[in-house]
């Protein structure tokens, strides 16, 4: 009997636009079921914003049914107002999964680096092209979808210890 796949969303989060995908693993096999970009007007104000966000991230796990969500860990920022601004939309997320039932896992961005591309100084054009290959898609998601799709490959790399590319291969 065939186990049941491993289903994970990955969210890069943003205030105007926040990349989401979700990834299952059967094995060693990773599949993209779902990808994309919640785009979000800069002209709303910011509490119309949170509250577009909060019902776009419900939507995507009410749909997908994922086991756990991944964001990208909390990172030093200069800009007060733009910690504040991510601080808000990271809550949102947050709130969204726990209203969902689904535990947050979270990951630097070195440990995301390493696990989708094998070093941690990897730059955005080398993260979307392992995506790419690693999932088998057609062509390289948008950058904020690929950094969610990277997100879940990680926690799935962790949960699994399964082997990603060598980034010699692609």
């Amino acid at each position: 009997m065939a186990r049941e796949p491993l289903r994970i969303l990955g969210i890069d989060t943003s205030l105007r636009s926040t990349g989401v995908g979700v990834v299952d693993a059967r094995g060693t096999s990773f599949s993209s079921l779902y990808y994309g970009t919640i785009k979000i007007p800069r002209t709303w104000i910011h509490s119309k914003t949170l509250a577009r966000l909060h019902e776009e991230i419900t939507e995507v796990i009410q749909k997908e049914q994922p086991q756990a969500a991944v964001i990208e860990g909390i990172f030093y920022c200069k800009n007060v107002r733009t910690a504040m601004t991510l601080g808000q939309a990271r809550g949102v997320v947050l709130a969204a999964c726990a209203t969902a039932g689904i535990p947050v896992f979270e990951y630097s961005p070195r440990k995301v680096k390493q696990a989708v591309v094998g070093f941690g100084s990897a730059h955005k054009d080398q993260i979307g092209k392992m995506i790419k290959s690693i999932l088998g898609l057609q062509e390289i998601p948008q950058e904020d979808a690929s950094d969610a799709l990277a997100l879940a490959i990680c926690h799935l790399h962790t949960l699994t210890g399964h082997r990603l590319l060598d980034p010699q291969e692609i």
